[in-house]
């Protein structure tokens, strides 16, 4: 469709990573036709990488579905949005009041966390539902630090992000910021960041088994074996103790367990780690010294060093580290973000505390974490027969037969449900066996607000996104469509959607005026819900955080504080400041202090002292990232998928010569579970023993319609996997370091 119209701008905060990029739109009639960085913007500053260049094109695409879909005999047909739901309703609520909340699984997927609606509505619908079947992105991701966190202070929340501006010293394990730009850790232009701290005589240290791009601008790069981050680290804390390199400063007395450590961590010398981590013990004594001395450090691991058989105790010992060379909670080093819209600070004092295992599955008994069930046994409860068993599934932005282990199993077990509904612009692997499909609008005709992402931000700002253009004709704002999803299974099918935010609003001010410690103490809440401003319950609603935030007016109490109208007159964003020191007011243990020896902890070291002794496999498997890639659904943009983001194995040349293997020739990789071919490409980027293969692809399933990603398809490489390896704490799948054969194919 050719653009029409008046030329103009518009800004816009990117949705397409976490880096939250602000751009600037250039838009012909109602179509985004360009997209560059926002100069103006308070923390990106302009910078932009090729997925926010790219934003017309995915906005656009004209696989996006614009009409809901349901199946009629068999076959899936355009239909209405009353009639869709109205099916949604007629099929799904009796199925509950049958067979019990449990029969329902509700998986979320990763760009809920992008999205306004994302944040705001899926909480309500787990309210509504109460089923205990909950799965989400987190534990084939993050999981580990959120159950680490949970450990440590209390609040599986409390994430600590390092300050990359200010720091001297900073550690990355498993992570390549250069083409992931960032997780768990909100930072426009991390290579910029990364090259200031060179630029101003700092040290950056990666710890990778492949030379990224984020490697080759390290001042040292180890190439560890994969899955042995959490060895490396104990090794590290040890070195700290035995050479009196331990200072938590300030820290020291909001610490427990600080005397438990020495011993748990004292059969992980360098010299017992070294042969099963392939580093020289020397190195690894250098580095806990330089992390000592250092005015400044951070350490910082990601996904490589979580989504492995120690995912959690690795992610522990990260925070362990910042906590022992005193850099926990102090400039430079590792900090808790302020987010404009989170919890106004405390008092400090006890908490709740964080517990594990409050449930299990049916069919595994395996342990929740942080309210989620492992989304690789999500199989399991579908197939298994009994009282209890999944029957229908509601995925939202999600597609877990890619992402997830095993896709195969999953993709039979979809087939079999009585009935699924999905969330999602595009027909895609998973939303293929929905009965509806509820497409949201694209991007440019949503408004964007970061709920999640500010509080991993490295500098505490504030921005939001009005809709760049008019929502289109015959479509759905997506947070209309949550909100009617929601009244649809909750028995209250044709209600007002608005009074669904009515009631959120009144609830939430209703506490807010009971307790003391609030601005609005004493006030009446139906005052305070009448000035609130912002067209539609979704702004009234984030007026609403904003003014009781931090950062916030409380309706009055502080004139110069945030309001979304403040914010709407900042169309570049609020620069709020540096990230500062929060500790104690942030915990939530129930000591009040930070847990550093927590009994699940504790209990798992057992593991990862048997792993010191263990044969190391002769080849293993791990994943990458690309800058023009995220996850599954951005491979149907051909400016996307194109160049060097290809679909291939990785394999070291000496590997290469070994096992027979020419480049740009097809392998088999192969597992006791599964096996996929895909062409080789040789290269040292890799360290021996270790072979590569990108995530998200496998778009060769019949009856989507992502014309771009099924002509280039890739293969899956979670159908290695069928699901049994987990960290045992945080149920995380194990996608990286995992055993794996090669041969010609």
């Amino acid at each position: 469709m050719a653009p029409t119209g008046p030329v103009r701008t518009a800004l816009r905060v990117c949705p397409l990573c976490e880096a939250t990029c602000g751009l600037t739109l250039t838009i012909e009639g109602t179509r985004v036709t360009g997209a560059r960085g926002d100069r103006d913007d308070v923390f990106s500053k302009g910078f932009v990488c090729p997925k926010g260049a790219a934003f017309g094109d995915l906005d656009a695409d004209p696989d996006r579905l614009r009409t809901p879909l349901i199946r009629v005999d068999g076959e899936l047909r355009e239909a209405g949005w009353d009639e869709a739901f109205d099916l949604i309703a007629a099929r799904l609520r009796p199925l509950i009041e049958e067979h019990g909340p449990q029969s329902v699984g509700v998986v979320l997927g990763n760009p809920n966390v992008h999205t306004m609606a994302g944040a705001l509505y899926p909480p309500l619908l787990l309210n509504t539902l109460r089923t205990r079947n909950i799965f989400t992105a987190s534990t084939l991701d993050q999981m580990p630090k959120h159950v680490s966190s949970g450990l440590l202070f209390g609040d599986p929340h409390a994430i600590p992000v390092p300050d990359l501006d200010r720091t001297s010293h900073l550690l990355l394990l498993g992570a390549n910021p250069l083409d992931s730009n960032g997780s768990l850790c909100t930072a426009p232009d991390f290579p910029g960041r990364l090259k200031a701290l060179r630029a101003r005589g700092g040290t950056l240290t990666v710890i990778d088994p492949r030379r990224t791009r984020t490697a080759r601008l390290a001042d040292r790069h180890l190439a560890i074996r994969p899955g042995t981050d959490a060895l490396l680290l104990a090794a590290l804390v040890h070195v700290l103790f035995e050479e009196g390199l331990t200072d938590p400063g300030t820290l020291t007395e909001h610490l427990e367990g600080l005397d438990e450590l020495p011993s748990a961590v004292a059969e992980f010398t360098p010299e017992a780690v070294s042969a099963a981590c392939d580093l020289d013990a020397g190195d690894i004594r250098t580095l806990a010294r330089d992390l000592a001395a250092a005015p400044t450090a951070a350490v910082y691991g990601r996904i490589g060093s979580c989504t492995v058989a120690h995912g959690t105790l690795a992610s522990w010992l990260v925070d362990v580290l910042n906590i022992l060379t005193g850099n926990l909670d102090r400039p430079g080093g590792a900090l808790f973000p302020l987010s404009a819209t989170g919890r106004a600070p405390r008092p400090a004092g006890p908490g709740k505390g964080f517990a594990l295992g409050r449930w299990t599955s049916r069919v595994g008994g395996h342990p929740e974490a942080k309210g989620e069930l492992p989304i690789a046994v999500l199989a399991e409860e579908i197939e298994t027969p009994g009282e209890g068993r999944i029957r229908a599934v509601i995925t939202l932005a999600a597609n877990p037969v890619l992402s997830a282990p095993d896709g195969r199993r999953l993709d039979r077990a979809l087939d079999s449900l009585d009935f699924m509904v999905s969330v999602d612009p595009y027909l895609g692997e998973t939303s293929r066996h929905a009965d509806v499909v509820l497409p949201p609008p694209p991007p440019s005709q949503s408004a964007h607000f970061d709920f999640a992402f500010n509080g991993f931000a490295v500098r505490d700002q504030v921005r939001h996104s009005p809709p760049a253009v008019p929502l289109e004709a015959g479509r759905m704002d997506e947070c209309e469509i949550l909100a009617r999803l929601v009244l649809a299974v909750g028995g209250t099918h044709g209600a007002d959607p608005s009074a669904l935010d009515d009631r959120v609003i009144g609830s939430t001010l209703a506490k807010a005026v009971a307790d003391p410690l609030s601005p609005v103490h004493g006030r009446d809440p139906a005052e305070l819900a009448a000035a609130l401003t912002g067209t539609g319950g979704p702004a009234r609603r984030l007026d609403l955080m904003l003014r009781l935030g931090p950062y916030g007016d409380g309706f009055g109490d502080d004139p110069a504080g945030l309001t979304l109208a403040r914010l709407t007159a900042h169309p570049h964003g609020i620069d709020l400041g540096p990230l500062k020191p929060r500790l104690p007011g942030l915990l939530k243990t129930r000591g009040g202090r930070v847990e550093l020896l927590p009994a699940p902890i504790a209990a798992d070291l057992p593991r990862l002292r048997a792993a010191l002794t263990e044969t190391p496999a002769t080849l293993v498997l791990v994943g990458r990232r690309h800058l023009r890639s995220n996850n599954s659904w951005m491979h149907n943009v051909p400016t996307l998928n194109g160049g060097s983001n290809r679909c291939t194995v990785h394999v070291h040349p000496a590997d290469a010569a070994r096992l027979g293997l020419t480049d740009g020739e097809e392998a088999h990789v192969t597992t006791e579970a599964g096996g996929i071919t895909l062409p080789v490409e040789i290269t040292d980027t890799v360290r021996t023993g270790v072979v590569s293969v990108p995530h998200g692809w496998g778009h060769d399933r019949p009856g989507t319609r992502m014309a771009v990603a099924h002509a280039r398809p890739g293969v899956n490489v979670n159908q290695l996997l069928d699901g049994t390896l987990r960290d045992p704490l945080s149920g995380t799948a194990v996608l990286n370091g995992f055993p794996v054969r090669l041969a010609p194919a």
